[in-house]
């Protein structure tokens, strides 16, 4: 077992090399489970500023960290996001930025994350949507 992340804790079995960037697992702790439906990046008007992935990521952030807020929640909270891009050329090449954005909105709270590929997205021009679990203490 790795360290404590905030009332939770990383799960690293004995022996493997540490993920960069997320946890294999997270074990939660007592609280109330909040379970985020996927946020794309538009803003809370349901507008799309921009088409381009890394101001929509960042936006797609913020709507989950304001979803999370307004239960009480905070980013060390969050145990589990999944993330749905349509563009894998742009999000590796993106990768340095949105780890910069990553950093500015969560710290260096990294929960058990997948990254899938779609060939779309409900919500056009979406180009990622984020879905997320949070454990809230009680």
């Amino acid at each position: 077992m790795e360290g404590s992340l905030a009332m939770h804790q990383s799960i690293l079995p004995e022996g493997w090399e540490p993920p960069i960037g997320y946890a294999n697992g997270i074990l939660a702790a007592k609280g109330r489970v909040l379970a985020l439906a996927g946020q794309v990046g538009w803003t809370a008007q349901q507008v799309f500023e921009s088409e381009d992935l890394i101001p929509q990521f960042e936006q797609a952030l913020r709507n989950i960290l304001a979803i999370l807020a307004e239960a009480g929640g905070k980013p060390e909270h969050i145990i589990r996001i999944t993330a749905f891009c349509i563009d894998k050329p742009q999000y590796l090449a993106s990768r340095r930025e949105l780890g910069r954005i990553w950093r500015e909105l969560m710290g260096k709270h990294y929960p058990a994350m997948s990254m899938i590929f779609v060939a779309d997205l409900l919500d056009h021009p979406a180009k990622i949507e984020l879905e997320a679990t949070a454990v809230i203490p009680d």
